[in-house]
């Protein structure tokens, strides 16, 4: 079975993995993720879940002082598809040998080029018209316009240029100015397609490329990941994918990040405004209510390692993964114990994430937890803490706890089998050893 399965997840998680499109997404997104936690802890302190809080500092720093933070927050989730459109054009300019800077802003540049520049508003004379950009397609409804838009833009400027469609000055030239007028046409091109692709858009119904891709592509999608069952498949993938030695959040998350980013930024800004939140499958469900400990939920084998299990072995390795464990790192569970194609673990693996999604789902759904309030929280922060600032509240950090003795309960069985083999095999090496250890010499013929 494991044969068959490797047959097939194999080439898939090779293919998904070289993927030049898919890697640029995934990678292009990482670049804005310190300043999406920058931000996020912002707003953490603006709205810090601890009763009196904000009457507390209004008393120093006078009343709306929250609004000096939101500043910053709005600095990084207010233009998110502008950071994803840079972030990615680059990622993919440098996955197909293209000019990174061109390649990012050649994909800057054609996202402006299709978004609305005016603003209706009803001013003191009645209706009028503001030159001007909307935040509401700078942020997160237009980051699945950004991804589509930086993918063809590169595209095409690679394209021209490999042609030979360039400006070709003579030597002696300083590269700077050689790059440049290199990239003049290529971006041209670029410029003008997409000059065309807004021009047939306002003549649509949907009246901008933004709000076409928004409603026929971007919303259904989040309806889609925003569900019990996208979950399920994220997280069994995820531990399938490693079960076999391959890192399976890198390769999921280039097809669900965009959506469980999408989901969280909009919790966060209604947190922000102070509206009630409205996903519960967001990027802090995934990363703080799924697994512990890393993938397959280890945390909750590591501690049993430590406390229950007898060989050396594992109980060394426990050791020196319990630490690495409590911040979400598990890479010497997974390759020292091995978790890799190990036949006995592969239940508990996916079992337990399985079961901590389902059962943090009825959580949320029922109301016995509030929702995540989008807060960018590290991966690696540990247990408890993370339950606690992702939603406020103090039975969610207890809810953590439960998981992981669930977890523990799950994982029992199984690494007592494993202990029970491993301590087997030390036993019987070191009967073999005290047998070479045996000189002849030693034996004399009065001791027989």
């Amino acid at each position: 079975m494991f044969e068959k399965l490797e047959k097939v997840l194999m080439p898939v998680a090779d293919r998904l993995g070289k993927n030049k499109v898919l890697v640029a997404i995934r990678d292009g997104f990482l670049v804005s993720t310190p300043l999406i936690i920058v931000g996020s802890l912002f707003i953490l302190i603006a709205n810090f879940p601890i009763p009196g809080w904000s009457e507390f500092w209004a008393k120093i720093f006078g009343e709306g002082w929250e609004s000096y933070l939101s500043n910053v927050a709005r600095a990084t989730f207010d233009i998110i598809s502008l950071l994803a459109v840079i972030g990615i054009g680059y990622s993919y300019s440098r996955q197909i040998g293209a000019d990174r800077i061109q390649g990012a802003i050649v994909s800057l540049v054609s996202f402006v080029i299709l978004m609305p520049t005016t603003i209706v508003y009803e001013g003191a004379k009645g209706t009028e018209t503001l030159n001007a950009i909307s935040f509401s397609f700078t942020g997160t409804s237009g980051i699945f316009l950004s991804m589509i838009v930086s993918i063809l833009s590169v595209r095409i400027f690679n394209w021209a240029y490999k042609k030979g469609w360039t400006i070709k000055l003579p030597e002696g030239v300083p590269p700077a100015v050689f790059n440049s007028f290199a990239a003049l046409i290529p971006s041209a091109i670029v410029m003008f397609i997409f000059f065309l692709v807004r021009i047939l858009f306002e003549l649509t119904p949907y009246e901008s490329a933004h709000n076409f891709i928004y409603t026929v592509l971007q919303a259904p999608l989040m309806g889609v990941g925003n569900s019990l069952g996208a979950q399920i498949i994220y997280v069994v993938s995820c531990s399938v994918f490693w079960f076999f030695g391959i890192n399976g959040p890198a390769v999921a998350n280039s097809v669900f990040s965009p959506i469980f980013r999408t989901l969280s930024i909009e919790n966060l800004k209604a947190f922000q405004a102070g509206l009630a939140l409205p996903h519960i499958y967001t990027g802090q469900f995934v990363d703080l209510f799924q697994t512990f400990g890393g993938g397959g939920s280890t945390l909750s084998l590591v501690i049993l390692m430590v406390t229950v299990c007898k060989s050396e072995r594992i109980k060394q390795l426990g050791k020196l993964s319990i630490v690495p464990g409590v911040f979400g790192i598990n890479e010497p569970i997974i390759f020292g114990l091995p978790i890799v194609l190990n036949p006995v673990m592969i239940i508990p693996f996916i079992g337990v994430p399985l079961i901590n999604t389902i059962l943090s789902a009825i959580a949320f759904e029922s109301g016995f937890l509030p929702y995540t309030n989008g807060v960018e929280i590290p991966w690696t922060t540990p247990l408890g803490f993370s339950g606690y600032l992702s939603t406020g509240s103090l039975k969610a950090a207890l809810f953590q706890v439960i998981l992981v003795v669930l977890g523990c309960v799950v994982y029992y069985p199984f690494i007592k089998i494993l202990d029970k083999n491993y301590l087997k095999d030390e036993q019987s090496q070191t009967e073999e050893d005290e047998l070479e250890d045996i000189s002849f010499d030693d034996i004399s013929l009065d001791d027989i």
